[in-house]
């Protein structure tokens, strides 16, 4: 065994090299798909246009960088553990850090559950790559072929001599080669770390503290800043008062500031101190007169009314269609006419948003739990007029996400008060702002149409009404939502002949925004509580309605499985089973939730079985975690929150009126993962839509009495 004995020669050697280092990235003219690998060791005095994924120095030391952000979802292991296995190494002796915003990654948007989807094949290559180049740099050394080494533990190993070599010891010699443009990759039956329960390494670093979250970010001369926001997204600052919150110890500046929330420029009053405390109480103290003329001031009631008045009497804009729905539903033996509503909703993630910027004469920098660090560059150059590449974002770990966090708007409004005061600002926003101000998941009413012919689907006509995130990010308005039939299974569209599905333009001025799931967590509900209604008007089983309808063997299996694990075939009389399937971001999750009456009235739920197929997956118990948590979250939206309005105003302003599911209120989950041959799809939304219409399909089963508004209440069923 060669393995290079650590004389004061070679410490010397070493240490000298330190600056050596192979460092691979990924260059990505276009699309992602069509990457290419590149060595910026021989090419970087070339200016190359890429980023470095993995570095490798002189010590041996692996530092992998992760493109996107971590917010419990899991990137800060699913991209290292990736790269580990390609690059033989153990992902426990890796260092990882987070990328900063640059469009030399590709996209870094962390949402539409996209980062392992999005990119595993590259990194899977990428990390291929480096280590045949690590072997190649072996071979040479050692003038034998490198067909005759292979890599392992960090390590390249000459299989007939047993000679051992230390990635550190070949860096220097592997930087000068040529990336081979052509690496075999391993079967999934030889990994070693995908595919497996490693434990996730930001844990330690999260329960012993040293975990950079985006409130832990301190900077020389740092200023903190709290806001007074209209509560009417399209009101303006008509006055305000300071006198006496500028009496308040340590407050330095009040000032009106604004923050650029889609097309519209959202106004408020920005207290600035020495101190968050101070910056709160002077907010407490501020006196604000707002102009909110020119816009509606719309209550709950009436939003649902308009929806589902239009749906009355709308066809809508038509997303797809099929056959001839209108006669087929004139002829339909039995026919159903539904509506079903579901409520608007806050992010309410456990970090509430904040954000750290400093303008300076010659850049900005800004730190912060930012899902979208390139979105947020592209933003602050165009608002602030700075280039592009003066903008520096830096990602720290969020404490929740959801879709909230990928939004420009809350580092707009961070860099606005940094410039005006001529330091750096932190900005801190409470939890009633975080609940208030929104954007908010867009509340939805859907009117179903549908007929039966011979116990099977003759018709199905689907109409939605609720805002379209299209809309205020551009969208032509002629043009139909193209998330209107998110969630509902592509081998449905295969096996319904007439079919119809058409998007009913709505609009109200509460901001919205994408929720975990998007569209799929209201479309889900209506969709797969309809089919459920369509089989009790068939008198056929509900699993059974559904096989007859989705003609794909890969859902034939994922139906097989969730009947075996929830003993769907050997219901006792008395138990109240519900299912539904959704399919969203390329992953299909079925769900059978088990119910019963609760002594104390209403019913409780027994349990929860879900079968996830995303085809090629990093961690199981990863995937585990986010249905999990999707369930929690779906349940919570069911059956306790909701954002309501009066008068233009958000209601529900913290958590003693917009309540959590708590640990007691949480059922036994059970979740199992499909093993199969397909590409990756997205594991941490697509558990969530299909877990409400399943629990209120269950109980249907249970009571005979069927929900259609959400949320409701299980202590009064």
């Amino acid at each position: 065994m060669d393995t290079q004995p650590v004389s004061r020669r070679n410490f010397l050697k070493v240490s000298g090299l330190t600056g050596v280092m192979l460092s691979l990235g990924l260059y990505l003219p276009a699309r992602a798909e069509e990457a290419e690998i590149i060595n910026t060791a021989g090419t970087a005095n070339l200016g190359t246009d890429m980023n470095a994924w993995i570095r490798i120095d002189a010590l041996g030391k692996v530092t992998i960088t992760d493109h996107r952000a971590e917010m419990g979802q899991g990137s800060y292991q699913a991209v290292p553990q990736i790269i580990a296995e390609e690059l033989e190494v153990a992902l426990d002796e890796v260092a990882v850090v987070f990328a900063q915003g640059n469009k030399k990654y590709g996209s870094q948007i962390t949402g539409g559950s996209s980062t392992v989807r999005g990119s595993y094949k590259n990194l899977l290559k990428l990390s291929a790559t480096a280590r045949e180049m690590l072997i190649q740099a072996a071979a040479n050394q050692w003038s034998v072929p490198a067909a005759d080494c292979y890599a392992e533990a960090g390590h390249v190993i000459h299989k007939p001599s047993g000679k051992k070599a230390n990635y550190g010891t070949l860096v220097a010699d592997a930087a000068k080669l040529e990336p081979p443009k052509d690496v075999v990759l391993k079967k999934r039956a030889d990994y070693k770390q995908i595919g497996k329960p490693l434990h996730r390494p930001d844990t330690p670093l999260k329960t012993n503290g040293t975990a950079g979250f985006g409130l832990d970010k301190t900077l020389p001369g740092m200023l903190y800043a709290a806001v007074e926001r209209n509560p009417r997204m399209r009101g303006k600052v008509k006055s305000f008062d300071d006198t006496a919150a500028r009496k308040v110890p340590g407050v330095k500046h009040v000032l009106k500031v604004k923050m650029l929330v889609y097309s519209t420029y959202r106004e408020g009053v920005a207290i600035v101190a020495d101190s968050t405390w101070a910056a709160l109480q002077g907010k407490k103290a501020l006196k604000v007169v707002w102009d909110d003329s020119g816009f509606e001031h719309l209550n709950t009631d009436e939003i649902y009314k308009r929806q589902q008045e239009a749906l009355q009497t709308k066809e809508g804009l038509s997303l797809k269609k099929q056959g001839d729905v209108t006669d087929a539903l004139a002829k339909g033996a039995t026919k159903l006419d539904v509506v079903y509503e579901t409520p608007y909703q806050s992010h309410s993630c456990m970090e509430p948003l904040n954000c750290t910027a400093h303008y300076q004469a010659n850049k900005v920098e800004i730190w912060g739990p930012i899902q979208a660090p390139d979105w947020v560059q592209d933003s602050i150059s165009k608002e602030m007029n700075v280039p592009r590449e003066k903008v520096i974002v830096n990602m720290t770990f969020l404490g929740g996400g959801f879709g909230r966090k990928a939004f420009m708007d809350y580092p707009h409004e961070a860099v606005f008060i940094s410039k005006a005061v001529g330091a750096p600002i932190q900005v801190v926003w409470t939890r009633e702002d975080d609940t208030t101000q929104g954007p908010f998941r867009p509340g939805v009413s859907y009117r179903c149409e549908g007929a039966l012919a011979d116990g099977k689907i003759s018709a199905f006509k689907l109409r939605m009404a609720g805002q379209n995130l299209g809309h205020w990010m551009g969208a032509p308005k002629d043009k139909p939502n193209d998330s209107t039939d998110e969630g509902f299974l592509k081998p449905y569209t295969d096996s319904i002949k007439n079919l119809s599905i058409a998007d009913v333009p709505f609009e109200t001025p509460m901001p919205v925004l994408w929720w975990r799931s998007v569209y799929a967590s209201t479309n889900g509900f209506a969709y797969e509580s309809f089919v459920d209604e369509l089989a009790h008007e068939a008198r056929k089983d509900p699993m059974t309605f559904r096989r007859e309808h989705l003609p794909d063997e890969r859902v034939q299996k994922q139906l097989d499985k969730l009947a075996e694990v929830s003993g769907w075939n050997s219901r006792k009389p008395g138990e109240g089973y519900g299912m539904a399937i959704t399919e969203c971001f390329s992953s299909t999750v079925g769900q059978v939730v088990k119910v019963s009456k609760n002594p104390d009235g209403g019913v409780k739920i027994d349990h929860v079985w879900a079968v996830m197929d995303c085809g090629w997956y990093v961690n199981p118990d990863t995937v585990k975690a986010q249905v999990e948590g999707s369930i929690v979250m779906a349940l919570g939206a069911a059956t306790q929150h909701e954002v309501t309005f009066k008068d233009g105003m958000a209601v529900d302003k913290n958590f003693y009126s917009y309540q959590m599911p708590r640990i007691t209120d949480i059922p036994p989950i059970d979740v199992f993962i499909m093993d199969n041959d397909a590409d990756a799809g997205g594991v941490g939304e697509p558990g969530l839509p299909a877990f409400a219409p399943a629990l209120t399909n269950a109980i249907f089963d249970l009571t005979g009495q069927r929900i259609r508004k959400l949320p409701f209440s299980l202590a009064t069923v």
